[in-house]
């Protein structure tokens, strides 16, 4: 999905990945560079729903307005409402995998795995 327009990039009836940015954030900008079109030619990405939240500046990235209505309900359920890059993982509506910071996408594709056999 394109930055700062959130939503589907597949669809998966129960598994959902987020990622949580700011296109004035530092480490957003070495993951999108690095890590993400290599996430987007994936095969885990063809199994799951994907959505990114990617406001203007981070500050807004817990905002409730730049969520879709339909994961707002995901946000609530977050201890901790700052920091990015987050990445989570939902199933069936709940997060499963709350992983904070560029390194941490190597533990939230490993996650994944085992949310996927």
């Amino acid at each position: 999905m394109l930055s700062g327009m959130p939503g589907a990039v597949r669809a998966a009836p129960d598994i959902q990945v987020i990622y949580i940015g700011g296109q004035d954030c530092g480490g957003c900008k070495r993951w999108r560079a690095n890590a993400h079109p290599r996430w987007l030619a994936s095969e885990e990405i063809q199994k799951v729903s994907y959505f990114e939240i990617e406001p203007i500046t981070l500050k807004d990235a817990y905002d409730e307005r730049s969520w879709p209505r339909g994961l707002r309900s995901i946000l609530a359920q977050l201890p901790l409402k700052s920091g990015t890059p987050r990445f989570l993982i939902v199933q069936e509506g709940r997060v499963v995998s709350n992983q904070l910071g560029v390194a941490a996408w190597t533990n939230t594709l490993a996650d994944l795995k085992q949310y996927l056999v």
